[in-house]
């Protein structure tokens, strides 16, 4: 049966999800909080290339609540330093009948909601991803060119009893990709692109800096990749301390990319490189990597292990080291946590 889905943000990703919905039969609605993303998009049709092409006209939304009242689904998919201000101008028409994603959580964005929604004695459904479904960037003011779509993605529900509606929900509208995961806990350490990134952007700093031409995976040499394992034992670590399971960045990277076992980390990146040339690796300290990652993953990561008093010296010192670099405090930048009960952590 199509459904009505809102997707608040309208960058590659959720053009992306746009298109997908689309293709599968669902009726899209975007919507920008500025409103200059979708601006050409209320007359031209999205120009879709790479793994789905096409030519598709979208809706567009004229305001936040009518769009609301309209959608079924809810999906917010924008930088996660909107996250906070899109959720609460939300939250006034949010309704128990919405099914509501995150895409993808950063920063317990999910519990934050989920709380939020039952101060206001709303129960809807809550679902947070571990990432997103397609890869996408944006191609001018009316397209979208689509890396891929991830064939697994690990999904995790608010309140937890809802999981398998939440499963069925996000099959019948992104297909069978999902799986569920153990807890919200589980999806925020199980992130890697927080420690990987702060690792490779800290070891190629200056030419970010500089705005030379890298490739990512090229970056990632023998010292970078030991700096990439350290950080990765500290949150298995603090993922075990929290009683939940996840990949180690070995097993992502083999998983991922189709590697052999007997590959080293340094080794598989130089394969990854080999075979893809890129993709290329920022080329300004403005990178998500640094402006995203930072406040709203290592950040993230920091704060769960504080909550339970363990030690992650590698994660602190990274931080330390951007704020100085950066000169910016990447903690005061995260507006999700210091809302949080973390008195639920331990039940979600």
């Amino acid at each position: 049966m199509a459904k009505r889905v809102l997707i608040l943000g309208a960058g590659g990703v959720a053009r992306g999800m746009a298109a997908l919905l689309t293709k599968a039969g669902h009726v899209p609605m975007l919507w920008s909080p500025s409103g200059r993303s979708t601006q050409a998009l209320r007359s031209l049709p999205l120009q879709v290339s790479g793994a789905l092409d096409g030519a598709l006209r979208i809706a567009i939304a004229q305001d936040l609540q009518t769009a609301l009242h309209w959608a079924e689904v809810v999906v917010l998919a924008m930088p996660a330093n909107g996250h906070r201000a899109t959720l609460d101008a939300a939250l006034p028409h949010l309704r128990a009948d919405h099914g509501i994603i995150i895409s993808a959580q950063l920063s317990l964005g999910g519990l934050y909601l989920h709380q939020a929604l039952a101060a206001r004695g709303v129960a809807a459904l809550v679902m947070v991803w571990g990432t997103t479904v397609v890869l996408g960037r944006c191609l001018g003011e009316d397209g979208v060119q689509i890396g891929g779509l991830r064939a697994r993605v690990e999904v995790a529900a608010l309140p937890d009893t809802r999981s398998d509606e939440a499963l069925a929900l996000c099959h019948a509208l992104f297909g069978d990709r999902f799986g569920k995961a153990e807890s919200i806990v589980a999806i925020a350490l199980g992130n890697l692109n927080p420690p990987v990134h702060m690792a490779n952007a800290l070891c190629n700093l200056t030419r970010i800096e500089r705005g030379e031409v890298w490739a990512n995976y090229d970056g990632i040499t023998p010292a970078v990749a030991r700096l990439i394992e350290g950080l990765d034992g500290e949150r298995l670590a603090l993922a075990a301390a929290y009683g939940v399971r996840v990949r180690s960045v070995e097993r992502h990277f083999r998983d991922t990319f189709a590697l052999p076992e007997h590959l080293s980390l340094a080794e598989m990146a130089a394969q990854i490189h080999a075979r893809r040339g890129g993709p290329p690796g920022p080329t300004d300290l403005s990178t998500r990597f640094i402006t995203e990652d930072l406040p709203f993953g290592i950040v993230e990561i920091i704060t769960l292990a504080q909550h339970i008093q363990h030690p992650t010296p590698l994660h602190e010192a990274g931080l330390t080291l951007f704020q100085c670099l950066c000169g910016r405090d990447f903690r005061a930048e995260n507006t999700l946590l210091p809302a949080l009960d973390f008195a639920a952590i331990s039940g979600c």
